[in-house]
């Protein structure tokens, strides 16, 4: 660093002027201070009064300051919390996807569980009031009293549940609702019991409440349904929460009844056991399945945490809109939660909310419609791949997912690839072959099987099943099924 000054005025002025330069103790360091010091007559305002101009100097000085800090790394890590949880395959996938149909190839997207269909027109057109009518404000965080209202109704109505309004949490989706209950009631060391096949982000959801998923493996043979005696076995006193899905994602299975009736029977011996019921597929069930509710079985509602919403059923995933249903401690909870990290719903997708739950009996003629061209789509897949080797398959009575068992063709060579030794490798290479996106099944917890969705129009799955079979033909069984 360099310090210059031009001094103005007589040398022989009384003044003496001095440049101080202090270095930093490293070698590195080279901010440079300048002080003055001057010997100039002590003058009070008073005596300035009459006194003529006198002449002063002027001093200039250039100073290029450097730092005195040495460059240090800042520190990157992160939560153990964060560092415990795996990034969704689902998006993950779907993404990848996306970004190749940007680059020009012509992939076929079977990964994300989203409906192709538009959103009933009639719950579009609430929003659109909405707007129009400027109800664009911030609604109370619980959600608002209409909405609550409309939403007991139709608990009590199509679930034979009852609940008063303040027992519902509107929140931003139904992963919200999932992700508030488990922080709410889990401690750390606690156990969250989740059958296998499971969705992607209860796992992770249970990590990052601290607490520890404890897995519990079903069977194809079984429609992948929880085996009660497997479930009693497992339990411990560290357990807090039972997951159940029903309809399932990702294997579309039903709980029928009489098995929910076992599964309370156990859950009702101890006491500390909640059960987080995830139910946003309920309205998407092929007969002769039918829905039941955990929560209205005898003595399940005081220890049950019912989550639903309206992304699935009325093609609303953008919405973003979403509710749980349980006693008021847990609500409040959960609410208090909420309430810090996104307050209340969209206002405007609340109103669509009503619009949707005023549609019916189920969503009515609209969801109806949806459903029926979804049962169509599964049994054009269950035909289709019945007929290829080696594939194992539980014929799905809900939801829109086939997984299917796809071990037989694991261990094959392929000339050009590499090894098929798992989902994954299976799924890269029916992406690469087939240009087909599907999720591998050790996402869900079960490394034998692929999802396909199937919330995409016939043409486009009759598309992407001659792209499977043709990647497939080269393939034989490495195993006899």
């Amino acid at each position: 660093m360099a310090a210059s000054s031009s001094l103005q005025g007589s040398p022989s002025n009384a003044s003496r002027h001095q440049f101080v330069g202090a270095k930093c103790s490293s070698h590195s360091d080279i901010f440079r201070s300048v002080s003055f010091s001057s010997h100039l007559p002590d003058f009070s305002l008073k005596s300035l009064e009459n006194t003529k101009p006198i002449q002063t100097q002027r001093i200039t000085a250039v100073v290029r300051p450097v730092s005195c800090y040495k460059q240090m790394e800042v520190d990157i890590s992160l939560s153990p919390r964060v560092n415990s949880v795996k990034p969704s395959k689902t998006v993950a996938i779907t993404d990848q996807a996306r970004a190749l149909l940007e680059a020009g190839v012509p992939v076929i997207g079977l990964a994300v569980g989203e409906p192709d269909f538009d959103t009933p027109a009639v719950i579009a057109e609430a929003g659109i009031n909405a707007i129009r009518e400027g109800y664009t404000r911030y609604t109370p965080n619980a959600g608002t009293l209409e909405l609550r209202k409309a939403i007991c109704h139709k608990l009590k109505e199509e679930n034979g549940i009852s609940y008063t309004p303040d027992q519902i949490l509107v929140s931003n989706g139904a992963k919200q609702s999932v992700l508030q209950a488990m922080v709410a009631v889990c401690s750390p060391g606690d156990e969250v019991i989740i059958p296998a096949p499971y969705w992607v982000s209860y796992p992770e959801i249970a990590r990052l409440a601290d607490a520890t998923p404890v897995i519990l493996s079903t069977n194809i043979s079984e429609n992948f349904l929880l085996d009660p005696e497997l479930l009693e076995s497992k339990i411990t006193d560290k357990s807090r929460v039972l997951i159940l899905c029903s309809p399932s994602n990702p294997t579309g299975s039903v709980y029928p009844r009489k098995l929910l009736e076992k599964i309370a029977q156990i859950v009702a011996r101890h006491p500390r056991l909640l059960v987080l019921c995830d139910e946003i597929y309920e309205h998407i069930i092929y007969a002769p399945a039918t829905h039941t509710s955990f929560a209205s079985l005898p003595g399940m509602w005081e220890r049950t945490l019912t989550v639903n919403g309206f992304s699935k059923a009325f093609a609303m995933t953008g919405w973003r809109l979403g509710y749980l249903a349980a006693p008021k401690h847990f609500t409040t909870a959960c609410g208090k939660i909420q309430s810090q990290l996104t307050s209340g719903a969209s206002s405007i997708s609340q109103k669509a909310g009503v619009a949707a739950l005023g549609m019916g009996y189920a969503g009515g003629e609209a969801v109806s419609t949806m459903v029926k061209a979804f049962k169509e789509r599964r049994d054009y897949l269950v035909e289709s791949f019945g007929e290829l080797d080696g594939v194992k398959m539980s014929e799905p009575q809900g939801a829109f997912y086939l997984f299917l068992d796809f071990s037989s063709y694991y261990g094959m060579e392929v000339e050009g690839f590499g090894m098929i030794k798992d989902s994954e490798s299976l799924c890269r290479y029916l992406l690469e072959k087939a240009q087909v996106a599907l999720v591998p099944g050790d996402a869900f917890g079960d490394d034998r099987c692929v999802r396909i969705s199937y919330a995409t129009s016939l043409s486009t799955l009759r598309a992407a099943m001659d792209k499977i079979k043709k990647a497939l033909i080269s393939l034989r069984p490495a195993v006899p099924v």
